[in-house]
């Protein structure tokens, strides 16, 4: 594992994208999923594909930061609503259900054109590192991974992340209960920190941190990494 010192907040968020999103309904095996793209302003070199977790949706502060601030750095975003959620489900299903919608959506994002970037925040994050290597993903871009259940280190999912079989990033919240960054094993991945986050990446007044300052040492630090990756 590659773990980089805490990011320095900057005082403004990343320049935000001007392009109107657009939605395409995808039916998989497992219902109707929903990818909302946020275009890359030049030619795309990579996209972004990230879902969200099992408590919420593609509202998430984190997907919301990506989709406005990658596509001014030549990255579209595709923000996949999996089908349980599209059908107004309050309930995530088994992990096993969760990677067979993925695997539905998955032809779509590569019809794009550019090479895919496979992510998610918690659940999502978790699907995408098991079928990274299968699905021929660039990357894995892991957010909030949930390392383990909250007060439970023992129950460890490090395997799947160590599994990935391709470059990974990790932005892990400082505080997260989930799995806090000093936490994660050694590995062949990269592991950047959001100070005093937690598994929303939600920080407390009490840390000088404002939620705008949080989410430019994210969208920072994935930008930096997708630049990286070509």
């Amino acid at each position: 594992m590659s773990r980089q010192p805490r990011t320095q907040p900057r005082t403004q968020p990343r320049t935000q994208s001007r392009t109107q999103p657009r939605t395409q309904n995808v039916t998989t095996d497992t219902g109707e999923a929903r990818i909302t793209w946020f275009p890359a302003a030049t030619a795309p070199r990579l996209v972004l594909a990230a879902s969200h977790g099992a408590g919420g949706g593609i509202e998430a502060r984190d997907l919301k930061a990506l989709a406005a601030a990658l596509p001014a750095h030549g990255v579209t975003v595709a923000l996949v609503e999996q089908p349980w959620r599209v059908a107004g489900k309050k309930v995530a299903p088994a992990p096993k259900t969760l990677d067979t919608g993925w695997r539905g959506v998955w032809p779509a994002l590569a019809a794009a054109g550019p090479p895919v970037v496979s992510g998610g925040r918690s659940a999502g994050a978790r699907v995408a590192c098991r079928t990274a290597t299968e699905l021929g993903a660039r990357a894995v871009l892991a957010l909030s991974f949930p390392l383990h259940p909250p007060g439970k280190p023992e129950k460890s999912r490090a395997d799947e992340l160590l599994g990935t079989g391709v470059p990974t990033l990790v932005v892990q919240g400082g505080n997260d209960p989930f799995g806090r960054p000093e936490e994660f094993p050694a590995g062949p991945y990269e592991l950047r920190e959001v100070p005093y986050g937690d598994h929303g990446f939600a920080v407390p007044k009490k840390s000088g941190l404002s939620e705008d300052q949080a989410m430019a040492v994210l969208t920072g630090a994935v930008t930096e990494w997708l630049t990286a990756l070509g």
